[in-house]
């Protein structure tokens, strides 16, 4: 019986590792096979063989290879692939996460040729529908068969979509199943530049509302740049943001580096004394880690992380980013709360979900229409 597990981008390995080891570890009571299906849609062998070593994670059972794109190209390029994989694995399940185009390719393939897919991070809403990650998000789980959800209010955003509550698994956070069991390791790892613990901000910016416009980027490191008067800021740099700040003078004490793998970085962000983002995955690690967080967004899909946590959107006008920094700097920290369910098990709660469903339904593991080619 196979499950195929799709990574698509770096973030999905931390969400899908849990889920990964969970199934492993009952295999013994359960004929399972689960394999990992890496798309190649974002990829770089060094990046990524780090991440998979820094997770103890199985390199990629199937490898897509699908490169970069377009949006289209590269959801088309996916779509095709993947109905070839399942047309010659025959898997029970698919499972996706996250939002990236991986996500709604795999989830459209599998879908037409009767293949049940299971959506982890299901729910989460930005209400922007110029974010491409929410049409994503939307569609995917539109189709999908299992919702698992991070927290209560995605669930509350599915059931006023219309999706039947007997979709929607409430099962926590598999990203924070990861930075759970890693965070001793990554706190090992020694900080660059000699800085010490809770003296450096830390930021990141890889959106292309952000980083594409050099206008918009360049008043955004501004912003950086008034704050690394007060603080060193510590700026790990994509090849392609890089190229599109290369004319921007940046303050002496904004220390640029190349990525850092899994460890690294967690290390890094887990002892920063603020956290600058546009990512969504690092609203929700630094909640559980207790690190100020400023999203420079207008918006966010984890509302959950203002809510309970440590995170405030605080968009992308520069005066407000600065003044925002300034005032956690001149706060002390306070203690937040982690939401419910984000314990360390959320892999392992669905692993039961999807091997109950198994169980129960072993005629549907090898669908009939997968034994000949779609018309």
């Amino acid at each position: 019986m196979r499950v195929l597990l799709v990574a698509g981008a770096r973030p999905n390995f931390m969400k899908v590792a849990p889920i990964l080891e969970a199934l492993h570890a009952r295999r013994s009571g359960f004929p399972v096979q689960p394999l990992l299906v890496h798309t190649g849609q974002h990829y770089d062998t060094q990046m990524s063989d780090n991440f998979f070593r820094d997770l103890g994670m199985q390199m990629p059972d199937i490898h897509l290879g699908v490169g970069s794109g377009s949006h289209a190209e590269q959801t088309a390029r996916v779509m095709v692939a993947f109905e070839n994989t399942c047309i010659e694995h025959k898997p029970a399940c698919v499972v996706v996460v996250g939002d990236v185009n991986s996500t709604l390719a795999c989830a459209i393939s599998a879908k037409k040729l009767g293949i049940q897919v299971a959506h982890v991070e299901a729910g989460l809403r930005s209400f922007d529908m110029n974010m491409p990650e929410e049409i994503n998000r939307l569609c995917t789980d539109a189709i999908s068969d299992f919702l698992f959800t991070t927290d209560q209010l995605a669930g509350e955003n599915l059931v006023a979509e219309g999706c039947s509550i007997e979709r929607i698994y409430f099962v926590g956070n598999t990203m924070i199943d990861s930075l759970q069991k890693h965070l001793h390791r990554a706190l090992s790892v020694s900080l660059p530049f000699g800085l010490a613990a809770g003296k450096y901000a830390l930021l990141t910016l890889h959106r292309p509302s952000n980083v594409d416009d050099p206008v918009g980027l360049q008043h955004l490191l501004g912003a950086i740049n008034g704050l690394a008067e007060h603080i060193p800021v510590v700026f790990p740099v994509h090849p392609r943001t890089a190229q599109r700040m290369a004319k921007i003078r940046l303050h002496e004490d904004v220390r640029v580096i190349e990525p850092l793998g899994y460890l690294a970085f967690l290390g890094l962000m887990a002892q920063a004394r603020m956290v600058l983002t546009d990512s969504g995955g690092i609203q929700e690690e630094t909640t559980v880690l207790n690190i100020p967080c400023l999203t420079l967004r207008n918006n966010t899909e984890r509302p959950i992380t203002c809510k309970q946590g440590t995170n405030t959107v605080v968009g992308t006008d520069p005066s407000n980013i600065l003044r925002s920094a300034l005032q956690v700097l001149a706060a002390p920290l306070l203690q937040t709360h982690i939401p419910e369910k984000w314990d360390g098990h959320a892999g392992e709660r669905i692993a039961d979900v999807l091997l109950d469903w198994l169980s129960l339904n072993p005629a549907v593991t090898v669908p009939q229409h997968l034994e000949q080619s779609p018309q």
